[in-house]
């Protein structure tokens, strides 16, 4: 690895912010609304990361596809409306401004590539006052969705940073199949919706268990010394 890794970017839904709960809680809505049979609890989170319409028709197979556009535009209303509740939460890991103002602080860009809308990241930069810090943001509105290379590919060259001068922070193996995919390296962490191992088996560079060790990590990669 080159001596100046310069591109951070980031997964969100289980990497930064804890939003499992509000994703089965919409998913369960969808169903209860065009009165299909929900999935099982256990195999919601295992599609988060997905663009919506793929992660739709893995959870409910047995669904006409004609139906899955419109079970696409009734999750998205859900969501909308959870957003506007008294009641919705969607709260960062521990160390997640830390780690971002640590990285800004040390020279490094920061960007996003999520599953999520651009309308869904647009609320979690300003409901976390972030406005600003991310100089690119990739979503499936403008490259197909994970494992796809593409919102990565498309980082790289908004920002000019060669493959190997970026990492990819994410918590599922889709996250790290998207990087591999790019000859990028990856960090994986520990705490989202898939297991470590798992990330692991996909090819991650290493495994955090907390947010306050991504520096670390990510200067290890950068000196190119393989971190265990």
């Amino acid at each position: 690895m080159s001596a100046d890794l310069r591109l951070v970017i980031f997964d969100l839904d289980g990497t930064l912010i804890d939003s499992q709960a509000n994703i089965v809680r919409a998913v369960y809505a969808v169903a209860e609304a065009l009165k299909v049979d929900a999935p099982p609890h256990e195999e919601i989170p295992l599609v988060i990361g997905l663009s919506l319409n793929e992660a739709l028709v893995k959870l409910f197979p047995s669904v006409d596809p004609d139906m899955h556009q419109e079970m696409d535009k009734t999750y998205r209303e859900i969501f909308v409306r959870l957003r506007k509740s008294p009641e919705y939460k969607e709260p960062l890991f521990p160390g997640t401004l830390e780690a971002i103002a640590a990285l800004t602080e040390q020279g490094y860009l920061l960007g996003i590539a999520t599953g999520k809308a651009m309308r869904g990241v647009d609320h979690f930069v300003q409901r976390h006052g972030l406005e600003g810090r991310f100089v690119t943001i990739q979503t499936p509105d403008k490259a197909p969705g994970k494992p796809h290379p593409g919102m990565i590919l498309n980082a790289l060259a908004e920002t000019g940073v060669a493959p190997d001068n970026a990492v990819m922070i994410g918590d599922t193996a889709y996250d790290i199949q998207m990087a591999v995919s790019a000859h990028v390296p990856s960090i994986g962490v520990s705490w989202g919706n898939h297991p470590p191992d798992e990330l692991t088996r996909a090819g991650a560079n290493h495994i955090i268990e907390h947010l306050d060790e991504l520096v670390h990590a990510i200067g290890k990669l950068n000196s190119n010394v393989a971190v265990s």
